[in-house]
């Protein structure tokens, strides 16, 4: 049998490592793209092989693409610039499209077996509430909202047509929001229950969320590289939540205070109106903003039955996942309630 390389890029982000992981663990081969310098990159396993690359750079792909004669190569386009800022933004759009852009030309050049690309459930229109978002087949950036999700679905469609036009063989994976243990950036998720179990959280919102634990995106994500379909894509969720159950599930792992008041969306609108308005003056990023409220309040009900079916993906419940990022975030010392720092774990009876 031939040998398989996996070429990893954005290995050094929390999904990046918790891929790594999952393949070293398996006996796979591994190779790592971080840009020179990232403090991240001490975290990919020891067991992978570092090249340093940018995406926006093609000529430094090239060690990075350039494996022993007859491996067979598997590539996992993971690197994105995420942003909740729903304003165009250059940088976004360079990492995002051109830098996948650059990836697919790249695969092409080097003949690679396979690609998976990591989209968002973002680059998928929203449906009214009440009905099952599900995998489409072609990308309209104007049909969905923010920067972040147009350059998503811009870059999708990019791969979809280079499979069309090309002998490229390339699947793609659309990730809810990511969440779990382990993620040292403490994006959106981790300061969600950060703030709600420090007492910062006076007030929530109306509305759902909907999060994949990393853990088993990242077995999915291999997964669609073993098994996906040529040109189809998966949608890898959970179930969604609403924010009340979320701060119930909070209460209940750490025994701080529930969050008992929850704004209705139109009085949320109001707030971040002025809020928006205010981070202008001060030029301090605005805490509630008019996007998040509308990430909050869409519909965030994902059908992942086509993942589950074709590539055997399962997702942890929702509350093991939070309740092991609790326990992580108590073990790296940011959650404090009361006097004690960090607070025991108050776990739920058997």
């Amino acid at each position: 049998m031939k040998e398989t390389i996996y070429l990893l890029t954005g290995a050094a982000g929390f999904l990046g490592i918790n891929v790594s992981q999952s393949l070293i663990a398996r006996g796979k081969k591994v190779r790592a793209l971080v840009l020179e310098g990232d403090p991240a990159a001490k975290r990919i396993p020891p067991e992978a092989e570092i090249i340093g690359g940018n995406l926006l750079d093609p000529a430094s792909l090239d060690e990075f693409f350039d494996v022993s004669s007859g491996a067979e190569v598997i590539v996992l386009h993971i690197a994105s610039f995420v942003t909740v800022n729903p304003e165009w933004n250059q940088k976004v759009y360079d990492v995002n499209v051109t830098g996948t852009k650059n990836i697919i030309k790249k695969c092409l050049e080097y003949k690679v077996k396979k690609l998976v690309y990591i989209s968002s459930t973002g680059a998928i229109p929203e449906i009214p509430k009440g009905q099952v978002i599900k995998e489409i087949n072609s990308f309209d950036i104007n049909a969905v909202v923010g920067c972040y999700s147009k350059t998503k679905a811009e870059a999708t469609q990019l791969v979809l047509d280079a499979v069309r036009d090309t002998r490229l063989d390339a699947s793609i994976v659309y990730p809810s929001g990511i969440c779990g243990p382990g993620d040292f950036a403490y994006t959106f998720f981790a300061r969600f229950i950060i703030d709600c179990a420090n007492g910062a959280m006076p007030a929530g919102i109306a509305g759902s969320f909907n999060s994949v634990d990393v853990r088993d995106l990242a077995d999915g994500v291999i997964a669609c590289a073993e098994k996906g379909r040529k040109g189809e894509g998966y949608i890898m969720s959970n179930s969604f939540v609403t924010i009340q159950d979320i701060f119930s599930l909070i209460h209940r792992f750490t025994g701080a205070p529930e969050v008992k008041v929850v704004l209705p969306v139109p009085a949320a609108k109001f707030l971040a109106f002025f809020a928006e308005i205010a981070a202008k003056i001060t030029k301090k990023p605005a805490m509630l903003t008019t996007f998040s409220i509308y990430n909050l309040a869409r519909n965030n009900n994902f059908d992942c039955s086509r993942a589950v079916q074709e590539l055997g993906f399962k997702c942890r419940p929702f509350e093991k996942t939070i309740e092991d990022t609790i326990d992580w975030l108590q073990a790296e010392g940011k959650i404090q309630i009361g006097d004690g720092f960090p607070v025991p774990v108050v776990k739920k009876a058997a």
